[in-house]
């Protein structure tokens, strides 16, 4: 019956990320708060709550259990999508921030450790890329629809478009109640919150290429996610605000193609070898997309959306391989911590540079700061292939 979770999460994915806003948010926030510093703050406030909150509900999963874990974080994402839905100030904003925030820590770490512990349990662990690639893939279908949906919405109102992103959230709450604990965790961890963190801590400080696939993940993730939820800011200077959505769709059915297929790419070519090679030519289209603007770089950065879906597969296999078992969550959700804690600096400092430089020569500094990531990827290739 365990086999069952990983439909679930594919059905999980698709209303987890059903979330029309996302389109326009960096438009809403702003028109809300009157400003790009302020609104982009509003980015930084969750990952700053998502930090907060990580390590503790990282732990809550290994200790009490993937199930409970997803449906605490279905119902604050309710709580967070209904705040935004609200909108009206900053400070109902920064609400949704928090919860949202909540939300991400619940799941950053517990639904893959859920589907990897599924695997386990059916002694299919060696299948993890390739159905981690398709699950994931579910959150690009969400999005593409919802990203129509919003261009659709976004004639009405910008605030329509969010009230219309709490529906999937109350659904992905029903979904959740029905998954089933692997049988990993039916046993109680014994130790202490503190001496289960402490080994978590000590498996990263003994493992240098853990430390070093890490690092990589951490900077990838704050700056790929800033330029993520400012390039709408960008896509605006070139073309009307209705047609974000379209922008975002095209996103999404590539980030789709580069899931599902990523498991058959890294198995064809090796995970790290995938993943240094498609950031390097991700960064090069970022460059030219960015750097020589025209009413054809918005299509031209769509096919990044590609190479996101097979690196983010390639490299979740590679970190969980050397995650341990009994730290896996735990483990996941201090990557995500430092993630989320240099997203909330990047993001901030990306609203100040915007009001002075512009959305395109912002994006080209991302871009610049990426370079960071390649070394680490090319050093991980060079020393760590095998």
């Amino acid at each position: 019956m365990v086999s069952k979770n990983i439909v679930l999460l594919k059905w999980y994915n698709f209303f987890y990320d059903f979330r029309p806003y996302e389109a326009i948010a960096v438009l809403y926030y702003a028109q809300v708060t009157g400003s790009f510093a302020l609104g982009l703050a509003i980015f930084s406030i969750a990952s700053i709550a998502a930090m907060i909150f990580e390590v503790p509900t990282g732990v809550l999963s290994d200790r009490m259990g993937r199930r409970k874990t997803v449906i605490f974080g279905s119902f604050t994402s309710v709580i967070a999508l209904s705040f935004y839905a609200l909108g009206g100030s900053f400070i109902m904003l920064a609400m949704g921030a928090v919860f949202n925030g909540l939300t991400r820590a619940f799941l950053s770490g517990n639904n893959d450790a859920l589907l990897y512990d599924t695997l386990k349990q059916e002694g299919k662990t060696d299948t993890f890329a390739e159905k981690l690639g398709k699950v994931s893939s579910m959150f690009e279908v969400g999005l593409g629809v919802s990203a129509l949906l919003a261009a659709g919405l976004a004639l009405i109102s910008l605030q329509a478009v969010v009230i219309a992103s709490v529906i999937p959230q109350v659904i992905c709450a029903l979904i959740a109640l029905k998954f089933i604990e692997p049988k990993v965790h039916t046993e109680k961890i014994e130790e202490n919150i503190f001496a289960h963190l402490k080994e978590a801590l000590l498996a990263f400080k003994n493992n240098l290429k853990l430390r070093k696939l890490s690092l990589a993940y951490v900077l990838d993730y704050a700056l790929e996610e800033a330029y993520f939820q400012f390039k709408p800011a960008f896509i605006a200077t070139l073309w009307p605000t209705w047609a974000l959505g379209i922008s975002r769709a095209i996103d999404n059915l590539l980030g789709f193609l580069g899931y599902h297929y990523a498991g058959k790419i890294v198995q064809r070519f090796g995970a790290l070898q995938t993943l240094f090679t498609q950031y390097i030519i991700g960064r090069i289209i970022l460059f030219v997309a960015a750097g020589f603007p025209t009413i054809a770089s918005p299509v031209l950065q769509n096919i990044n959306a590609f190479f996101f879906g097979v690196g983010a597969t390639a490299s979740g296999d590679l970190l969980h391989k050397e995650f341990t078992d009994k730290q896996r969550a735990t483990m996941g959700s201090l990557n995500s911590l430092a993630g989320s804690l240099m997203f909330a600096v990047t993001m901030f400092g990306v609203g100040l540079i915007a009001d002075q430089i512009g959305p395109a020569s912002t994006i080209l500094i991302l871009a610049l700061l990426s370079i960071s990531v390649i070394v680490i990827y090319g050093n991980l290739f060079k020393k760590h292939r095998t």
